[in-house]
């Protein structure tokens, strides 16, 4: 039992990168090219994506213009995080990110735990990615007049559905209209015609109808998603520097769309759209955490380039904090804008920037063809930084011997991680052609959080071992703090939402009246988290645990809570095969196993 939990101990963990760790010597590693300017670079390539061109507007219709608190409360959960992660790689500034922060912390089993979750992270996340891609170009190509296929643009599954669902109602409505009049409706013309059909049912139906067909079988794919993947995947394959100039290059253009949008959009802002500022209250603002959160995921990916870093122990930290501050500021100021220009209420479409500059906004139509670019520019950024962190996770993972060496492999040209960057791209271009994704995507927030929560966990364990000097997360002693806020939040929610208590040991849900495990199967996660919390105030107390991780873990696993038993199912089978995976392969070939290595006592 002990060697599953074997700690692989810091000073090994750097000597085993600096000598390659694979199974055929090497004499190529990674090439070290990136600075602090070139690291918040991809920091803000990473956060700044879809979040602020499509979740924005949601979160606001549902805070209204307090929804700035939220972005602000959720940078503090991160940059919480941010600091956990900035005191492991000042230390171990090798490839992994949380996976190698877990192996130093809480050892081999954990690692290995938490290197399958992130893949699956990454591999879901990507996707995603590479489908929101292709949606964005396919309606900008659109403005410009080029019409691709809807066979073309749509996944099997989505067309199939959607189909099934609507083709009785839409061809009714053909013996009065064309296809084409119907789709150049606009959405209030559609629900005139019909309120039973959406844009989406008469895509999905038009790829049906119009798809070339191979015998039974129709031929729909998403094919945008395919030809982004191939050349994002490319570009990473061919090198860092290529990579991290390209990046750059795009950020800059995004960052100039974002401002362009902030300024002009300044002058058309009412401020009496900001009255009231909450219109939902405390639980409209709070309702778009999880939405928001996503917005922020990105900045951990940075620690996973640590070995392609000309100082990692000084630029990694800064540029962490560096890319988290700059895109606070514009989520903050873009918000505030947004919902000055249009009541909250009107918000909570896909793409809020074009519609506060469309025909039912300030009708500014270049400014939404800039934002139409802009979005096709910020989502490229995001897929190209999470393609570049996924092969260097499996590199760092082969190299321990948890996965084959083929996976560690260092092209001898480029210097990157072919293998594992070509697996990469098959894994994302694949599923991206055909899978409707919509029902799990809640799982990149899962998969993130749960690694957050180990990287804040493992400065607990190693704090002694890290001291007192040179510490990004400082020792802050949260023996009283901690107890005190946690009896802070308990007696405000017996104050002002007594019912929120009462309900974590209720089976009758409030509303519909039904009663039994369906419906408290749902507040099982809050249950467990409420014991958590009590039982981790308790230690801060006993152990005088720092205040800043206990704070990080505090607040990852509550927006864990929010997610969804049916996510937290999802996330369990994909972890028990990481384990049939892990039992069969990775712990007998192990580096630590195969060394002979006594497992670390270390803490």
């Amino acid at each position: 039992m002990s060697r599953l939990f074997r700690k692989k101990p810091i000073d090994r963990i750097e000597a085993d990168a600096k000598a390659g760790m694979i199974e055929v010597e090497s004499p190529h590693g990674l090439r070290r090219s990136l600075g602090v300017v070139d690291l918040t670079g991809l920091g803000i390539a990473a956060i700044i994506g879809a979040g602020i061109f499509s979740m924005v507007g949601n979160a606001a219709a549902g805070g209204g213009p307090a929804v700035v608190f939220l972005f602000l409360f959720t940078a503090v959960a991160c940059g919480l995080t941010a600091l956990c992660y900035a005191d492991f790689a000042s230390r171990i500034p090798i490839a992994g990110s949380a996976y190698t922060y877990s192996y130093a912390s809480f050892g081999e089993l954990c690692a290995w735990i938490i290197g399958w979750d992130l893949l699956v992270e990454s591999s879901i996340g990507n996707i995603a990615v590479a489908i929101s891609w292709s949606d964005y170009f396919t309606g900008l190509v659109s403005g410009l007049g080029w019409k691709i296929p809807a066979f073309f643009t749509t996944d099997y599954l989505s067309a199939s559905r959607g189909y099934e669902a609507a083709h009785g109602v839409i061809e009714s409505l053909l013996s009065g209209h064309t296809l084409a009049e119907l789709r150049d409706m606009t959405a209030d013309q559609l629900s005139a015609v019909s309120a039973d059909i959406s844009r989406g049912a008469l895509e999905s139906f038009e790829a049906w109808t119009t798809a070339p067909q191979l015998g039974d079988l129709r031929i729909i794919c998403d094919l945008p998603a395919l030809i982004i993947t191939v050349l994002i995947t490319a570009l990473v394959y061919v090198g860092i520097r290529e990579s991290k100039m390209v990046s750059n290059l795009m950020v800059a253009l995004k960052l100039g769309v974002i401002g362009l949008v902030i300024v002009v959009g300044a002058f058309y802002v009412n401020p009496g759209n900001w009255s009231p500022f909450a219109p939902h209250g405390f639980g409209g603002v709070m309702s778009g955490v999880a939405a928001v959160f996503f917005a922020y995921i990105g900045f951990d990916a940075l620690s996973t380039t640590a070995e392609e870093c000309k100082n990692p122990r000084h630029d990694l930290p800064r540029a962490m904090f560096y890319s988290l501050a700059i895109c606070t500021v514009l989520y903050c100021v873009l918000a505030l804008v947004l919902t000055g220009m249009k009541s909250s209420d009107e918000l909570g479409v896909g793409d809020p920037l074009a519609f506060v500059f469309g025909p039912q906004g300030v009708n500014i139509p270049w400014v939404s063809g800039i934002v139409a670019v802009g979005a096709v520019i910020a989502i490229a950024t995001v897929f190209l930084v999470f393609q570049l962190g996924q092969p260097r996770l499996w590199m760092a993972m082969s190299r321990d011997g948890l996965l084959p060496p083929i996976f560690a492999s260092i092209h001898p040209r480029f210097r990157t991680p072919w293998f594992s960057t070509i697996l990469t791209g098959l894994l994302v271009a694949i599923p991206s052609l055909f899978m409707n994704l919509s029902e799990v995507t809640d799982l990149t927030v899962i998969g993130t959080l749960f690694a957050f929560t180990l990287v804040c966990g493992g400065v607990l364990i190693k704090d002694a071992e890290f001291g007192r000097d040179r510490r990004f997360a400082i020792y802050i002693n949260g023996q009283f703090i901690v107890p005190i806020l946690y009896v802070v939040v308990i007696g405000a929610l017996l104050m002002y939402s007594r019912e929120t208590i009462i309900d974590l040991f209720n089976a009758v849900d409030r509303e519909t009246g039904e009663k039994g495990w369906s419906v408290y199967m749902h507040r099982v996660p809050y249950l467990i988290f409420f014991l958590f919390a009590s039982g981790l105030s308790l230690l801060t107390f006993v152990k005088r645990l720092s205040l800043i991780p206990v704070l990080g873990v505090l607040c990852c696993t509550y927006l864990m809570t929010g997610l969804g038993v049916t996510n937290w199912l999802r996330f369990g089978i994909w972890l028990a095969i990481g384990l049939v995976i892990y039992f069969a392969y990775g712990y007998r070939h192990s580096k630590l196993n195969t060394s002979g290595t006594a497992p670390t006592k270390t803490a």
